[in-house]
């Protein structure tokens, strides 16, 4: 994602953001809640982990709040599937690279959601299954400010 932002930053393409928003809000708010630094604080490591996780919630957050782009239901499902091509791309790169990339391969050393997912391979089917719940509970906000004509939704 920390690829894709300045990407998405430079074009501004409504279908990026629709895919953003929920990668970002979704995925990223989970990094900043349970972080997995392996060096503490003082490293480069630390502080480039934080600076990436909040610098992306403070791009979507901007692009909603100030540039007031919006979601739509049509884009939970634009989301999920472009998350399916992702992890796609992902599991063919860890398996070349030798990498973990988005913990296809191994749950993170330190605690995290994925705890209670149980082991390998059935933590990444609980986390597809709970993926569109968890879409729609982001999306809710928005769905709930357009009802009330607070917030206009493309």
């Amino acid at each position: 994602m920390a690829l894709l932002i300045p990407i998405f930053t430079y074009y501004r393409k409504y279908v990026m953001f629709e895919i953003l928003v929920f990668w970002i809000i979704g995925g990223t708010l989970q990094g900043v809640l349970t972080p997995d630094i392996s060096v503490g604080f003082p490293s480069f490591d630390y502080f480039r982990y934080w600076v990436v996780h909040l610098g992306l919630l403070a791009i979507i957050f901007y692009f909603i709040f100030e540039l007031k782009m919006r979601p739509t239901l049509k884009s939970v499902f634009k989301s999920f599937l472009a998350l399916q091509a992702y992890v796609l791309l992902m599991m063919f790169l860890n398996n070349l690279l030798d990498a973990n990339y988005f913990y296809l391969n191994e749950k993170p050393q330190s605690a995290s959601l994925l705890d209670y997912f149980g082991e390998w391979p059935y933590y990444i089917v609980v986390g597809q299954l709970i993926i569109i719940p968890m879409f729609i509970l982001i999306y809710l906000p928005f769905f709930i400010a357009h009802k009330r004509g607070k917030l206009l939704c493309k």
